[in-house]
């Protein structure tokens, strides 16, 4: 069985563009996406989700240690998931971002077997030292650059909150109402997003001027309205393929809510790009 296969499978499971997208999110695919949409996707700085990137990683980690943890102790669990981790990036294919997150996790895991804890900023030395020593050509390759590059933003500015969010917590009343309860989750949800793609974007958006002379001004804007439905698009994705090997009715069933979550992202994707001044070009 391979990426091709599997993407294979998710077109049977979904219509066109929506398999194309999950199959890029799931798999990094791109050859089943449409040209009209991967436009769209680059003019709203949105086309690093078909890419396999650390996301995939830090959700697949997710998945297995939340599964395995409730039968086994956590040691057993780190030493599987790191297997699991391998095996993941051998069957996608060892692209520099994968194997970027891939050394962290393995790293991050690590800490638990031998009671050592490691700094974000220490793990992403060592991938990158460790990346470069087996494939030096790497450093010139774009995808290596900017998944290096949008992780040190990450790790360095990620923790720093745009907004006092306790002083603002301070101002509710001493009984919220249910509306302003809602209102504090969504804050933070939208914070946390924002925050996250402008840290992951301090460094790569001159690389990514300079290298293709485009830059997106809604970039922002629409990775904080789709970047909330990644993870869980992916947690289900996956298990929908899971599903679609075993029968694919199965799979096709969990499909109808992969559809309606993908069809959000292609009307906030292909919203912000018709925008005007979506983009700028030099």
């Amino acid at each position: 069985m391979s990426v091709s296969d599997l993407s294979l499978l998710i077109g049977q499971m979904l219509p066109e563009p929506h398999a194309g997208l999950l199959s890029g999110i799931l798999f990094g695919t791109k050859a089943t996406i449409a040209p009209a949409l991967k436009d769209a996707l680059i003019t709203t700085g949105t086309i690093h989700v078909t890419a396999l990137s650390g996301a995939n990683i830090t959700i697949l980690v997710s998945l297995v240690g939340t599964l395995l943890l409730t039968f086994l102790s956590r040691q057993i669990t780190a030493v599987l998931t790191c297997g699991i981790i391998i095996g993941f990036v051998l069957f996608v294919g060892p692209s520099a971002s994968v194997v970027r997150a891939a050394i962290m996790a393995v790293l991050t895991l690590s800490s638990t077997v031998f009671g050592r804890q490691y700094s974000a900023l220490f793990s992403l030395g060592i991938a990158v030292v460790v990346m470069l020593l087996i494939y030096p050509s790497w450093l010139s390759d774009l995808s290596f650059q900017l998944s290096v590059l949008s992780t040190l933003g990450v790790v360095l500015f990620c923790k720093k909150r745009l907004l006092d969010y306790e002083s603002w917590k301070k101002q509710q009343t001493e009984r919220p109402t249910l509306l302003k309860k809602g209102a504090t989750i969504l804050y933070r949800l939208v914070e946390d997003d924002l925050r996250m793609t402008l840290s992951a974007q301090v460094f790569t958006i001159p690389l990514i001027f300079f290298t293709f002379g485009r830059l997106s001004l809604v970039a922002p804007l629409a990775n904080v309205l789709i970047g909330f439905l990644v993870p869980p698009l992916t947690a289900f994705g996956l298990f929908a393929v899971v599903l679609g090997l075993v029968w694919l009715p199965l799979g096709q069933i969990l499909g109808w809510g992969l559809w309606v979550m993908l069809s959000y992202i292609l009307f906030v994707v292909e919203f912000c790009a018709r925008l005007p001044f979506a983009s700028i070009s030099w």
